[in-house]
């Protein structure tokens, strides 16, 4: 097995860094993995989806296939994250299946335009539920958002152990408070399953049924969103042929039951017909739950629950600026040479860390995050099946000459579940980008010519750079015994 050093390059001379430490262990990994993807769409995306689907079958079969997607995407990622176990996740992946532009427009689209939009919404989502829990002026108000962003960069900029174990912990604890809730619907009395019948039909009321199936799989898909985010901290993981296995598979059941769970539960504690708006859902779920103070209780909830999420992706997002710094900066130097190297001290990608909570503060700013999330999901979903294409490529990824990554494990893929999984996750995949361009095509095109603006801006960072082989890149790689 190898661990990639933390050394980073000027453009001239390998200059000496501290090297990544590999301390997060399954239950750190696991909590990547359904941190993000259970976050503030628990709450809304259940209400929303039954309402459209209006029959409780039609709203499993759709959670249970999208699981079945999502299980067959983690596979594809674990293996990927198997052979190249460093920071980066699909950056890395995409670099070494389709070389650095490919690889390159990814990273733009992720750590300048996707998560920051991501990040913002998140923080500018949680006012209210901080706001029912805490009465606060109105510029207290307006400045949350922009405190919790500096709080997590802060949290990451001392050390990757402090953000891992608070990451860690925030996650597990949530996931106990929504086992939690389920089990005082049912064994309380509020849950009956009265509400649930009949189960097949369809209530009045409901959209047209393509319609609904296509826009609750478009939902299901953006809420279980952030299970690859363990790839991108690979590099940290102890024994990764062990633990990411663990942490992809489990983490996705973890996140296939939470979803289950939590949205049988809401509409057996409040009937489909009385379901009007996302937010008139919850209050009445938390009503009918807690009474009076019902409305406080979920708004902890929410909290707790889109924190966790934040906490992934501060970490997590820093690692693929940090990636592609080193890659794109190993043998040209350049400007990104700055955002490739580690803290001497804390051993945090810290530049890499500073960029991120800045552009999420300028997108926060300007007030463009909703627009950014809109057009941006279509260019996610076609990098990620791209991600798995590259597993069909494994055979032919050969070592480039001032290539910075350790050797690729060889040849092949030969796992059981090969080439079935990744044939799965690119049909949902291509049918989600199709359902998405049918639904949104402006938003989808805008999106996909804002990462194309990519090109140029990489072109302008390399510019004049002579790509020469690096005969230290060997010096980078620490061989570690499984």
């Amino acid at each position: 097995m190898y661990c990639a050093g933390a050394g980073a390059y000027d453009g001239r001379t390998m200059r000496s860094q501290p090297q990544t430490k590999r301390q997060m262990g399954v239950w750190a990994a696991t909590a990547v993995v359904t941190g993000e993807a259970i976050s503030l769409g628990i709450f809304l995306t259940p209400a929303e989806m039954a309402k459209s689907l209006g029959s409780p079958l039609l709203l499993g079969a759709v959670w249970l296939g999208m699981s079945v997607m999502t299980l067959a995407g983690a596979l594809c990622f674990t293996e990927l994250a198997v052979r190249f176990p460093y920071d980066g996740g699909e950056y890395l992946f995409l670099r070494r299946g389709f070389g650095r532009r490919v690889a390159f427009l990814y990273g733009w689209m992720a750590a300048m335009v996707m998560y920051p939009g991501v990040a913002a919404s998140l923080c500018v989502g949680l006012v209210p539920y901080a706001q029912s829990l805490v009465p606060m002026p109105a510029r207290a108000a307006a400045a949350l958002p922009a405190s919790i962003l500096l709080g997590l960069g802060a949290l990451n900029y001392f050390g990757a152990r402090l953000s891992s174990e608070t990451m860690t912990a925030i996650n597990w604890l949530k996931i106990s408070v929504l086992a939690g809730l389920v089990g005082w619907a049912v064994f309380s009395g509020h849950a009956t399953a009265a509400n649930l019948e009949p189960i097949a039909a369809r209530r009045a009321g409901s959209g047209p049924l393509g319609g609904a199936i296509a826009g609750a799989a478009v939902s299901a898909f953006y809420t279980f969103g952030g299970w690859w985010e363990a790839g991108k901290i690979a590099g940290e993981v102890r024994n990764p042929r062990r633990t990411l296995p663990i942490a992809f598979a489990g983490g996705v059941a973890v996140v296939t039951a939470v979803y289950l769970l939590v949205s049988f539960a809401f509409v057996a504690v409040v009937p489909m017909q009385q379901i009007q708006s996302n937010a008139a859902f919850v209050a009445l779920f938390g009503q009918a739950l807690f009474g009076a103070a019902g409305g406080r209780v979920l708004a902890a909830c929410v909290l707790l629950c889109v924190l966790g999420g934040l906490m992934v992706l501060s970490m997590a997002v820093p690692r693929v600026t940090f990636a592609l710094a080193q890659e794109e900066a190993a043998d040209r130097g350049g400007p990104l040479a700055a955002f490739g190297r580690r803290h001497p001290r804390f051993g945090s990608p810290s530049n890499a860390v500073l960029l991120q909570t800045g552009v999420a503060l300028l997108v926060l700013t300007l007030g463009a995050f909703d627009r950014i999330l809109a057009f941006i999901i279509f260019s996610a979903v076609v990098f990620l099946a791209l991600t798995a294409v590259t597993l069909f490529r494994a055979g032919k990824m050969q070592a480039e000459p001032g290539d910075t990554l350790a050797h690729p494990s060889g040849g092949p893929v030969r796992a059981w579940w090969y080439p079935y999984a990744p044939i799965v996750f690119l049909v949902g995949s291509g049918a989600l980008a199709a359902m998405l361009l049918l639904h949104s095509p402006k938003p989808s095109l805008i999106g996909a010519a804002v990462v194309l603006a990519g090109l140029p801006m990489r072109w302008l960072m390399v510019r004049g750079k002579t790509a020469e082989p690096s005969p230290d890149a060997e010096d980078r790689i620490l061989v570690e015994g499984d």
